[in-house]
């Protein structure tokens, strides 16, 4: 990235500098600029128009926070990234959001430009801060949005609990965050999960295992996410761990299983044999399809291991007490 040959007057300059060197014509106006000045450097390319009344004085490509500083300024007041954008920003997903999403004011309108998606929002943002550059929501106003766009309860579920695995926020924090909302929608589930959060789900499929496996089925408590040390000195973590029955409860939620990944998983499963632990791996349509049969499964082995309680049926039609 370097800059046109024609410097910034100072006061416009230092403006730019704080915005990634992307500035709006009202910028430009204020800092002494005729309206005639303007086009004159637009004209001769000195500048470059980006979006309607937002302009940068950089040549060549541009990095990805110019881009998203022009977006902002090109909303207009109180406009936050958020939504897809926030989550980049954040860290809670990997690579960059396809559309910069952009949140204002439910009173303002934004014109529709390519590339651009605003959401008009009928609440206050808490105010961007000087460590949030470009300016963006809180990691967990991005979570709730998210959640409230989500196609399915399923990735919902996913946007919450990778703010967990990430270690982005906390149970304290989100709770607070929903508090000071109306509406949300899942707002019940949401919660549910939250509590399962307190106590180690930080996956989907770990929240639906305890939903859907464990506790409607009357199965013992687990111990969750479980420290535990490999042979080559990694500590790495159990899903779940039935302690007094020597059970292991790995829940595999990849759809695809690379190699590395294949090996990995009979290393931990070696060292779980070592320490005297039976390892038993459970995925997507276990728990998802056959939650009734899986929960029959585990409550046999537990019995075979000492467990001396019984199984209970979830609903009328559940198959669970009929071991296969």
């Amino acid at each position: 990235m370097s800059h046109m040959t024609s410097a910034l007057p100072a006061e416009l300059d230092r403006i730019a500098r704080l915005q990634h060197d992307a500035f709006t014509c009202q910028q430009a106006l204020l800092a002494g600029l005729a309206p005639d000045a303007i086009e004159s450097r637009v004209r001769r390319g000195t500048w470059r128009r980006l979006y309607y009344g937002v302009y940068t004085d950089v040549a060549g490509t541009l990095d990805r926070e110019t881009r998203l500083w022009a977006a902002v300024l090109y909303a207009g007041q109180d406009a936050v990234l958020s939504h897809e954008t926030a989550a980049e920003l954040h860290h809670l997903i990997d690579g960059r959001s396809r559309l910069i999403h952009l949140a204002v004011p439910a009173t303002r309108k934004v014109t529709a430009v390519t590339g651009i998606r605003v959401h008009r929002l009928a609440r206050v943002y808490d105010p961007p801060d000087a460590h949030r550059d470009p300016p963006h929501t809180t990691i967990e106003d991005t979570v709730l949005d998210l959640i409230d766009t989500a196609p399915t309860l399923a990735d919902a579920i996913g946007w919450l609990t990778s703010a967990f695995g990430r270690d982005l926020t906390s149970e304290i924090r989100l709770r607070s965050a929903m508090s000071s909302r109306v509406k949300i929608r899942w707002r019940a589930r949401v919660l549910d999960i939250l509590a399962c959060g307190e106590s180690g789900d930080h996956s989907v499929l770990e929240y639906r295992y305890t939903r859907d496996v464990e506790r409607p089925h009357g199965l013992p408590e687990p111990d969750r996410q479980v420290p535990f040390r490999l042979p080559n000195g990694r500590i790495g973590r159990r899903d779940r761990i039935y302690t007094k029955y020597r059970l292991v409860v790995e829940l595999d939620g990849r759809l695809a299983h690379p190699p590395e990944k294949k090996w990995h998983d009979q290393k931990r499963d070696r060292a779980a044999i070592v320490a005297g632990y039976l390892p038993v791996r459970c995925g997507w349509s276990d728990v998802d399809v056959t939650p009734c049969a899986t929960a029959a499964e585990i409550s046999a082995i537990l019995q075979g291991r000492g467990w001396q309680g019984s199984i209970r049926p979830c609903s009328p039609s559940c198959t669970a007490a009929i071991v296969p």
